[in-house]
């Protein structure tokens, strides 16, 4: 059963670093080894939909985010999205979202595309459990200085304090070609109340931004030991990661937590790379258990 589930995560996988392609069934249909009529079944099954409506949403998912995020085109993302017009696609995101594509890019609502994404979640999130292996190396962190801002709420609001986030960052010249990204993640969304969800967004400056800017704190990240797992793939099995550092690895080793939280440093970006080729370098702040 684990091998012919993996297939079906293979063809996740293979979706998603396709979706500006006419995507092949029958290649898909090779990775489960099944016919087409069973493939379509079993896809239904595993996926909660059928394939063809998980590669629209799929394909929806990353427009909105060009939208809510990048400053690409209605019209150019409709194209990418595999919609023959503006039109098309604007029927198709408002059926999903709620909202047209101009509205969404306005008002982003997150909280509705996690209702209907929530199937490929927990696929995510049950493959993890069951078959990640995690590789943890000890590193001497520098001292890092930090603009941040503070997301204060609602885990599925953070979308409007990153959009915020981001464009400060481009209003400054902070382009993550020239200045690290990083997450100060205090909480854990699953467990907090949400009025009490705490999440920094942030990112390097050479030095302490002054204090006048709007919504903007100077953070630092201390010296310091940390335990890290490079992980690779959607932020759905972030927590997978996380996890592990707390309750298995911090468990087996010889050290403690450091008084502060973990802290995530974004390599690269989706929509630029797909969900499956995502990196994220997750660091737990640790020191000698004495």
């Amino acid at each position: 059963m684990a091998e012919y589930r993996d297939r079906f995560v293979q063809v996740l996988h293979y979706i998603e670093e396709n979706l500006n392609s006419e995507l092949d069934i029958d290649k898909l249909c090779q990775y489960t080894n099944l016919s087409k009529y069973h493939f379509h079944r079993q896809c239904s099954a595993f996926f909660g939909m059928p394939v063809i409506a998980l590669i629209r949403r799929l394909r929806l998912k990353r427009a909105a985010y060009q939208l809510t995020y990048r400053d690409k085109k209605v019209v150019d993302i409709a194209l990418e999205s595999g919609y023959d017009s503006h039109e098309a696609f604007a029927r198709a995101f408002k059926k999903l979202f709620g909202k047209s594509p101009s509205e969404f890019r306005r008002a982003p609502d997150w909280e509705v595309w996690h209702k209907h994404y929530e199937p490929v979640t927990a696929l995510r999130s049950h493959f993890m459990r069951n078959t990640a292996k995690y590789e943890v190396t000890i590193i001497e962190f520098p001292k890092t200085q930090l603009a941040a801002m503070e997301h204060r709420g609602p885990a599925h609001h953070l979308g409007a304090t990153i959009k915020q986030f981001i464009q400060w960052r481009k209003a400054q010249g902070l382009s993550p070609r020239n200045s690290r990204t990083f997450n100060l993640v205090y909480d854990d969304p699953v467990t907090t109340p949400p009025d009490q969800y705490r999440f920094d967004v942030c990112c390097t400056v050479q030095y302490p931004i002054d204090a006048s800017e709007r919504n903007i704190v100077n953070k630092v990240i201390p010296a310091g030991k940390c335990a890290v797992i490079r992980h690779l793939g959607s932020d759905d099995t972030i927590g997978a990661a996380v996890q592990h550092l707390y309750f298995h690895w911090l468990d087996h080793s010889t050290f403690a937590v450091r008084d502060f939280p973990i802290f995530f440093e974004r390599i690269n970006f989706f929509p630029e790379v797909p969900e499956s080729k995502i990196i994220t370098d997750i660091f737990l702040p640790i020191e000698e258990n004495i």
